[in-house]
């Protein structure tokens, strides 16, 4: 704007049509500034809850848990062979025997010894658990036949909650014959009811055959850049022997016989792969043309008079199949009494096959499948089967070592900022404490692990992956935050209050400890609380102090071994099994909500006493 001066008065010019372009500019400045804030604000939060939002949707199958409810004959022979009703002898008895029994049982055609064995990968290994300690604290059992929850397989749990294949199922529309019961049978229906079946195949062919072209293109480029260094070692050959080299003849012809070796084969590859090309597009030209199933394709299964086949041949108007449950009867299935059931996943890339799949439907049907809350994945410890898994023993090695954090770094941390504010002379000696303090808050938390790791474990000989020395690096990755916290808190206190104590008659110390201290309080706890959350949530210093330990049964004291949330979750992470992940996510989960109530309870404790003066 401009500023004119008439006779002495300073005035501003607000009319012409500069001051008002100003104005706006002034005007569009300030909306952008908001634009970008508010920009910034918004994407800051869809982060958040992309973030959230993977983590809950991994973790909650990992808080529940599917278990079978299988009729258990409790057999003296393999319990108590002896009848001593020992607590101790029945305690050792074969359980899993018991449970693998029952559910044999319960399928009848799975007699040959690799349909027993895929019967079994149903069950977890510690399926009788509940039946053991039943029977231990109640002896009387044995002899009789209990219907006990046995624990699943972490694949078979993880199929029931949706996480391995989709599986869609249609009713058939015409009249399903079979022509047998077992074994190796074929169903013709009167309508056409298969043909997008085979069409599916159809497609599965084409998309085999331009992943195959391509693959086949991109050999013969290899083998072709072989050829044409195989020609330039050649002429280098040729160059070689004209100038009577012989050593560097020697070394050209192997690299010859090297390239040429390589052409050959990557050509031969490519050449083998366009006849398959060919071949698939013969057949996928043909659509009314038979196909087989392999296992790189959708798997499909036919639900046919109380029986399950495997189809490995489909056509338009029937299929070619193994029976994996054999049917009761050969008689014709009406529409609609009969199903086509698609496991869309191939079974090529499944865990499980699809008789392990069908018998796992099979019980589902049976009413046998029972969901409840996975009270385990909080009370057991760690383990190598994931659903047995649970984070009972990083809960508590957690909590032994904020105890041992706690227990030094409040004290010593109050302690510490009560002298630097109160009692220490201002010179260069506290200006240069003063300085490090606040250079080790912001020191990476690996040097702290690296310190503790030389300090403590090798030059005091601490046991290894003991909550004590967790405590204690921790307690040194905190302690800065702490003072610093409790400084800002204390400078918060009026000096009026300890100035009026002072002429009352009370010493420097009273009117610190029995005035200023209290007031200060409110801020410190909050500093603190906020310091522990931190340090809850660390791992790289844990980890270099060898808290990595497979951690079954919790420990009991700081000395024992011991591991973390963090630690476990990073654990947890890095195995390859599925059932895993959503161990993962929901123990991440348990960690932060950990984390906001002890933020929360930070921001209750300064709502609540905080004053303003």
């Amino acid at each position: 704007m401009t500023d004119t001066t008439l006779s002495g008065v300073r005035t501003i010019d607000l009319g012409t049509d500069a001051a008002r372009a100003r104005v706006k500019a002034r005007y569009r400045a300030e909306a952008r500034f908001r634009f970008y804030g508010l920009a910034a604000i918004g994407l800051t939060a869809i982060f958040l809850v992309v973030v959230l939002t993977d983590i809950i949707v991994k973790g909650l199958p990992a808080f529940t848990q599917n278990s079978l409810q299988l009729n258990v004959n409790i057999d003296p022979a393999e319990i108590d062979p002896k009848g001593s009703r020992n607590p101790d002898d029945i305690r050792a008895g074969d359980f899993q025997a018991l449970v693998r029994n029952a559910l044999r049982a319960e399928f009848p055609d799975a007699k040959d010894r690799t349909a027993r064995r895929q019967l079994d990968s149903i069950l977890s290994s510690g399926a009788s658990d509940y039946l053991r300690e039943r029977v231990v604290a109640d002896p009387s059992l044995i002899g009789q036949t209990v219907t006990v929850p046995v624990l699943m397989s972490s694949d078979g749990d993880l199929y029931f909650k949706g996480i391995g294949t989709k599986v869609v199922k249609a009713a058939g529309l015409g009249t399903a014959t079979p022509s047998g019961t077992s074994g190796e049978i074929e169903i013709k229906s009167t309508s056409n009811d298969f043909a997008n079946a085979l069409a599916l195949v159809k497609q599965a062919l084409t998309t085999q055959a331009r992943n195959e072209a391509r693959e086949a293109e991109r050999l013969q480029g290899f083998a072709t850049s072989a050829e044409t260094r195989a020609k330039g070692l050649e002429a280098d050959i040729a160059a070689a022997k004209s100038a009577n080299n012989a050593s560097r003849v020697a070394a050209l012809e192997s690299q010859l016989a090297a390239a040429t070796e390589e052409a050959t084969s990557l050509s031969g590859r490519a050449k083998e792969l366009r006849e398959d090309v060919a071949a698939l597009e013969q057949r996928y030209k043909n659509p009314t043309a038979p196909e087989p199933i392999t296992d790189r394709m959708p798997s499909l299964l036919i639900a046919i008079n109380g029986g399950v086949v495997k189809v490995t041949d489909v056509s338009g108007d029937g299929v070619k199949g193994d029976t994996l449950i054999s049917l009761s009867s050969a008689d014709p299935a009406a529409p609609g009494a009969w199903q086509i059931v698609n496991y869309q996943t191939p079974e090529g890339s499944r865990r499980l096959n699809d008789r392990v799949v069908t018998w796992l439907d099979v019980l589902k049907e049976r009413g046998l499948v029972q969901s409840q809350f996975n009270w385990r994945f909080f009370s057991s410890g760690d383990s190598r089967e994931p659903e047995l898994a649970g984070i009972r023993g990083a809960l508590v090695g957690s909590a032994l070592t904020l105890l041992v954090t706690l227990v030094l770094c409040l004290p010593l941390g109050v302690a510490g900022a009560i002298y630097l504010e109160e009692f220490a002379p201002k010179n260069w000696l506290t200006e240069i404490i003063e300085v490090n303090i606040n250079n080790l808050a912001a020191v990476p938390s690996i040097v702290f692990g690296l310190l503790g790791l030389a300090v403590f474990l090798n030059f005091f000989g601490l046991p290894r992956s003991a909550p004590l020395v967790g405590g204690l690096v921790l307690a040194l990755l905190v302690l800065p935050t702490i003072i610093i916290a409790s400084r800002a808190a204390l400078k918060a206190v009026p000096p009026s209050i300890k100035e009026a104590a002072l002429g009352i008659g009370a010493s420097k110390q009273q009117a610190i400890f029995h005035h200023v201290l209290p007031l200060a309080m409110p801020g410190i706890m909050t500093g603190t609380i906020i310091g522990m959350a931190h340090a809850l949530g660390e791992t790289a210093p844990l980890l270099m102090i060898g808290m990595v330990a497979f951690i079954v049964e919790p420990a009991t004291s700081i000395f024992q071994s011991a591991t973390v949330m963090p630690v476990q979750i990073y654990l947890w992470s890095d195995l390859p099994e599925i059932g895993f992940q959503a161990r993962t996510a929901a123990a991440i989960m348990v960690l932060l909500a950990f984390l906001f109530v002890m933020n929360g309870t930070a921001i209750i404790l300064r709502k609540r006493f905080e004053r303003r003066w």
